[in-house]
């Protein structure tokens, strides 16, 4: 990302105020990603009653740009082209999920690692409305949210783990360490199958070590 995006970026997030968009502290603890799964919840998902509405996302942060916006702009490896303005216009962007290199953001949607529905199966159907909404613009921390093909997040749509996987083999460890990462920043849970599919994924792994996000709630 260039200085002058990198800027932009920095001062949309000064003047928002939201200190939900602001990095984790860099003394974050380093934890292996199999001790994170340990600390996970196991339970049943219950889907009943699950609205995307629930979760008011794409917050607007000042300057005509939405948290959509920040997640293109901090991951385009060149551009965009609209400078200081959004929404964000032509670069460079390289989706993890299939190893597409992309330079209309139309043809990007930002993924939620941990999917609006999935969240909500598995605990968020507790949360108040302003946490929903913190979870679904969050950018506390960088795994939390990613911009990739359309087609790619439409394939994963609400599967955890133990149903879908990046197609691209290279990208699926970070996948699955980031997955567990944001259900542990979150406090969410994991059902029986997803947990067993994601030790598996972490044992073939190595099971790495990683800064721990810091806890959202």
């Amino acid at each position: 990302m260039g200085r002058r995006t990198a800027a932009l970026a920095i001062t949309i997030i000064a003047s928002a105020g939201l200190s939900a968009l602001v990095a984790p502290p860099a003394n974050a603890q380093e934890r292996s990603v199999l001790s994170m799964l340990r600390s996970l919840t196991v339970a049943p998902e219950r889907p009943a009653g699950y609205d995307r509405e629930l979760f008011p996302h794409w917050d607007y942060v000042g300057d005509d740009c939405d948290v959509r916006d920040l997640v293109l702009i901090s991951e385009a490896r060149s551009g965009p082209s609209t400078g200081r303005s959004c929404p964000v216009g032509s670069g460079r962007w390289f989706s993890e999920f299939d190893g597409v290199t992309v330079r209309d953001p139309g043809e990007l949607d930002v993924d939620h690692m941990v999917p609006l529905a999935e969240a909500w199966a598995s605990g968020a159907r507790r949360w108040t409305t302003a946490v929903r909404e913190a979870f679904a613009n969050d950018r506390g921390y960088a795994g939390s949210l990613i911009a990739v093909t359309a087609s790619s997040n439409r394939s994963k749509g609400d599967q955890d783990p133990a149903e879908w996987l990046p197609p691209r083999t290279a990208y699926r460890c970070t996948y699955v360490s980031e997955w567990i990462a944001v259900k542990w920043r979150w406090r969410i849970a994991v059902d029986a199958t997803e947990q067993a599919a994601l030790r598996v994924q972490v044992n073939a792994c190595g099971n790495p070590r990683i800064q721990a996000p810091a806890r959202a709630r």
